[in-house]
């Protein structure tokens, strides 16, 4: 019954994916708003959704390690699978506002939680408040300052759907990523816990990556529909939501108090460094790009980071 879980769940994916990024690009050139802007605000809501949706239910459940480790977990596997293997498939041009603005707020919000966090190993709600009120000034400044950037990228005329069409294919798409991931995740958890694996190593491993599969979903597709602006945007915005949305509801919902020492000694400062380092990817040795040999790196770094919890 978990492989057939783990089946219906990644077709789900796959389809609400597809749904999702039409909707996404229609929303871009209907409203004229940037298709950076749109991977990171409604795409990364859409594909960020899971990670809510199991942050809340752990918290509630008793089980604070299990949604911070959603989360941190999730935010590795964005950097070091997702988009390690986006840029092996296909190299990307990174736009300029990656570093101006993407990859800087991604990293306040990694600092901000960590110090938030490890001062008295929780998250309160105030805390929790504080930085989903923070994501939300990001937003209004992303839609104001950046919205007409990168409108020319691929924009053709068959991509723009009616606003009905729209609101269904975003209905719909958000709709199966959510029963997608929710499906794979049961039968994920069913077949760990069967193997005998701890909470911690469950939440940053396979729950994790359960719940980073709409934004590879989201990500590949967006990439083979040549809408690269959207991938990056994807899966940085993806980021700052779990960190700043899904941590800070959560929170403010429920309080979340660390338990296992391993999600602070590990699991964060792996987040914060594989954070770090596509900066440096990016501009070196040619800027604003991530070719295979990025992508290469990331997917080593990731697969370092798994070896010694699956040992």
């Amino acid at each position: 019954m978990s492989i057939i879980a783990i089946a219906i769940g990644i077709f789900l994916l796959i389809k609400g994916g597809d749904w999702l990024m039409r909707a996404s690009v229609s929303l871009s050139l209907n409203f004229s708003i940037s298709k950076i802007v749109i991977g990171m605000t409604v795409v990364s809501f859409a594909t960020s959704a899971p990670e809510l949706i199991v942050s809340i239910q752990a918290a509630l459940s008793g089980h604070p390690d299990f949604a911070l480790g959603n989360v941190v977990g999730s935010n590795i596997a964005n950097i070091g699978l997702v988009l390690g293997l986006t840029a092996i498939i296909s190299p990307m041009s990174v736009p300029k506002s990656f570093h101006k603005t993407d990859w800087p707020m991604m990293i306040l919000s990694s600092v901000l939680f960590y110090y938030l966090i490890v001062i008295d190993n929780k998250l309160d709600s105030r805390e929790g408040a504080f930085m989903f009120i923070l994501l939300i000034f990001f937003i209004i400044y992303l839609i104001k300052f950046q919205r007409n950037t990168d409108l020319d990228e691929n924009n053709d005329i068959q991509q723009v759907l009616s606003i009905k069409k729209t609101v269904s294919f975003l209905l719909l798409g958000g709709f199966s990523l959510w029963l997608g991931s929710e499906t794979l995740i049961k039968g994920a958890v069913s077949l760990a816990e069967s193997m005998g694996v701890s909470e911690r190593i469950i939440s940053v491993s396979i729950v994790s990556l359960g719940t980073s599969i709409p934004e590879l979903t989201a990500s590949i597709i967006a990439i083979m529909n040549k809408e690269k602006a959207i991938s990056i945007g994807n899966l940085v915005g993806s980021n700052i939501f779990n960190l700043m949305a899904v941590l800070g509801i959560t929170a403010m919902i429920h309080p979340l108090s660390v338990e296992d020492p391993g999600l602070l000694s590990n699991d964060v400062l792996w987040m914060l460094g594989i954070s770090f380092i596509i900066l440096p990817l990016v501009f070196l040795p040619k800027s604003y790009r991530l070719s295979f040999r990025d992508g290469l790196i990331l997917i080593i770094l990731y697969g370092l980071f798994l070896l010694p919890l699956i040992l």
